[in-house]
């Protein structure tokens, strides 16, 4: 593992902007392909985003922290807020009948279909993405 790229935002749905800066810099650093640096980006952001809205309820006075590791074979990144977390488990599996209709968990079939893995830590506080670079 290299050197990491951090990433430190307010909770604010503006600060969004500032992940396809971070996945410039990963894609130039870590020479990824269209397709993976494509899937870290949709991933990347509805991360941020769940951490901004969910996570931090929106409170500038949060922070989302997203740390970025890397190797010769994949990249890992982490996404945390300052929020109460919650239970992964919970999550309604979107594609169900049932819950076709519903809201909640789209955004969490996206980042497990784009990654090659993904891990929720600190209960849930912490969104952490693996993709393979090779």
């Amino acid at each position: 593992m290299t050197e990491d790229i951090q990433l430190k935002l307010k909770s604010s749905p503006c600060q969004v902007k500032h992940v396809e800066e971070l996945v410039k810099s990963l894609m130039c650093k870590c020479q990824l392909n269209q397709e993976v640096c494509d899937n870290i980006l949709i991933s990347l952001t509805e991360a941020v985003n769940n951490a901004i809205i969910h996570g931090n309820k929106e409170d500038i006075e949060k922070y989302v922290n997203i740390k970025c590791k890397e190797s010769s074979t994949k990249v890992i990144i982490q996404i945390s807020d300052e929020g109460n977390g919650f239970n992964p488990q919970g999550i309604k599996d979107p594609t169900l009948p049932e819950n076709i209709e519903c809201c909640g968990g789209r955004g969490v079939f996206i980042m497990k279909s784009l990654s090659d893995q993904l891990l929720f830590l600190d209960n849930g506080r912490t969104v952490e993405l693996h993709f393979k670079t090779a």
